[in-house]
């Protein structure tokens, strides 16, 4: 089940990618944009801890995702000069974030939820009876 997760979780980072870097330009609304880019941000973090832990059961790579989630969010509550110069980076931004918000928590929620219904849908592809070649 690892490689149906690394590809999923490539494709999530490859949308999230797209999403913040051409999705104004396609028209996309800007809250569609922001939030749309959190959700997958959360899907992204439940699809590396299953890639991580893939013996763990899907309600705990998703309790585990939660608690990364929401520590990463708090943690824009820490600033140092250092840390607000990284921030201030495309990496810095995309990987911790600027600005500490409770609705990118629940955008994280939906972005976990949505990670686990990829991977029940995975899961099911995978199993399914396959027609004789």
């Amino acid at each position: 089940m690892r490689l149906p997760r690394a590809w999923l979780c490539l494709a999530i980072v490859a949308a999230g990618l797209a999403l913040r870097a051409f999705g104004l330009g396609l028209g996309i609304s800007a809250f569609f944009v922001k939030y749309g880019g959190s959700v997958l941000w959360g899907t992204m973090v439940f699809f590396v801890v299953a890639i991580a832990r893939p013996r763990l059961s899907n309600l705990h790579v998703a309790s585990i995702s939660a608690v990364i989630a929401v520590a990463v969010e708090l943690f824009r509550l820490v600033h140092a000069p250092w840390l607000d110069n990284f921030r201030l980076t495309l990496a810095g931004a995309l990987l911790l974030g600027r600005i500490f918000s409770l609705w990118n928590i629940l955008a994280y929620g939906a972005g976990i939820g949505l990670g686990l219904l990829l991977d029940r849908l995975a899961l099911t592809a995978e199993f399914a009876p396959h027609p004789p070649s």
